[in-house]
């Protein structure tokens, strides 16, 4: 019975297709498309031409003209006034107040590269002596919390810097990550 009635559907169909299809307008062939820009007549307010840059005019023969046979209009450019007085007792000493908490900062937002997460403290000290030995600049920080060993590597306050250091942790952990934390920004003491 279903496929009678899909068949049914289908043939009922076709006479209106048809018709569909007879009906559409045959001229949309026949008018190509308009792909030209067209002109908006613009008004602008200010006079540009005073910026623009006038050469010098060139023979037929690519030598150039005399001068005494060129007009030399040259736009001259108004002269950009020079700065006074742009930095006063007020700024200055803004400035230095800035300098002055500027020191004492001790730690800023950067990465880590996490080169161990997991159970084995021979694991963990075994994959240290590696780095360490290979990179002895590394700074490197072992924290515990019970029952995960976790070995971080380096201080590095940019991302791009991470990327290095973390391309050459690699080479000892494959599964080493990047973490943002906290870091030390100064290591001198």
């Amino acid at each position: 019975m279903n496929l009678r009635f899909r068949n049914a559907v289908l043939l009922l169909s076709l006479p209106l297709l048809a018709a569909c299809a007879a009906s559409a307008p045959t001229t949309r062939a026949q008018v190509p498309a308009d792909t030209t820009r067209k002109t908006v007549a613009t008004a602008t307010a200010d006079d540009l031409t005073k910026y623009r840059p006038v050469f010098a005019p060139v023979a037929a023969a690519g030598s150039p003209i005399p001068p005494a046979a060129a007009k030399p209009t040259v736009a001259v450019r108004p002269a950009a006034p020079t700065p006074t007085n742009q930095v006063n007792a007020q700024v200055e000493q803004r400035l230095r107040d800035q300098a002055f908490t500027n020191q004492n900062v001790k730690y800023v937002s950067g990465f880590r590269v996490r080169a161990y997460l997991g159970l084995e403290r021979d694991q963990v000290m075994s994959i240290r002596r590696q780095i360490i030995s290979r990179y002895p600049d590394e700074t490197d920080y072992i924290t515990f919390k019970q029952p995960v060993y976790r070995l971080y590597v380096g201080d590095y306050v940019n991302k791009l810097d991470a990327a290095r250091g973390l391309a050459r942790v690699r080479q000892f952990v494959p599964r080493a990550e990047l973490e943002p934390m906290q870091v030390l920004l100064d290591k001198t003491p």
